[in-house]
């Protein structure tokens, strides 16, 4: 599995592009394509094989264009990957009808929720080291929405903004062993609860007694959930982060009143 990271590409035509600032109008016939078909199909083929596969020949193959006039849209992949990453997150970028009646741990929840089954649906953005921003209008959008379930807490915007990290980077590792039990599933042929009775067997003559805490703490836990339960854990920590979360402002107010 490769490791991409956002921000190679030229910042300027990436910005241009994001923004719809370079799209002057064209004379002579409509071009067979559109930057948003070429970016659509990319994220297509990302999805269904993930994004190796997203080379410039499958992607104009996939919109009707020679991959000659591929670069006529897209510098390079180095943007594309960008573009792909922004457009994606439009996904995340919209509150739900019921946002105003919600509080603020049911909108992180919401976030949380949103962010876990955004990253199954598209497991190659996991790949993805994005500590250079996406500065595009779904990313912005997107951070928006996060920011506003904090919004009149009485947290300043330091705080605000690593609330919304913290809160992202919890979820990216916790979703990080679901799609990895996806991929070993599809390499192997072979679901976790097909696995562990092949190797069961071959344990009995393991002394595991200089590890009795381990044994029994795992024992149980394989009863109960088998090798793991991957969205269980999640939820677990999720409610511990909004725990230490209530913490933070209710703290917070108690300095506003003395």
């Amino acid at each position: 599995m490769s490791q991409e990271f956002a921000g190679k590409g030229d910042p300027r035509k990436l910005i241009e592009l994001m923004w719809g600032k370079s799209r002057a109008p064209r004379r002579g016939p409509k071009p067979k394509a559109s930057l948003e078909d070429i970016v659509a199909a990319a994220i297509s083929i990302a999805d269904s094989e993930g994004i190796e596969a997203v080379s410039t020949r499958n992607v104009a193959e996939a919109v009707g264009i020679s991959p000659m006039s591929f670069y006529t849209h897209v510098p390079s992949k180095a943007e594309l990957h960008d573009l792909m990453l922004d457009q994606v997150t439009a996904e995340s970028a919209a509150r739900p009808d019921d946002w105003p009646t919600m509080n603020w741990r049911q909108r992180m929840t919401f976030i949380a929720e949103d962010a876990w089954h955004f990253y199954l649906r598209h497991p190659w953005i996991v790949q993805f080291q994005t500590h250079r921003p996406i500065l595009g209008p779904n990313t912005m959008a997107s951070y928006e929405v996060a920011l506003s379930a904090l919004e009149g807490l009485g947290l300043d915007e330091i705080e605000m903004d690593l609330s919304v990290t913290a809160l992202h980077n919890y979820v990216l590792g916790a979703v990080r062993d679901a799609a990895r039990a996806q991929t070993v599933l599809e390499a192997t042929g072979m679901t976790d609860d097909e696995w562990w009775p092949s190797i069961e067997p071959f344990l009995a003559d393991v002394d595991f007694s200089p590890y009795p805490l381990a044994s029994h703490v795992g024992r149980v836990a394989g009863e109960t959930y088998g090798l793991g339960d991957p969205e269980r854990a999640f939820r677990f920590g999720l409610e511990r982060f909004l725990d230490g979360m209530a913490m933070l402002i209710e703290r917070k107010k108690q300095q506003h009143v003395t």
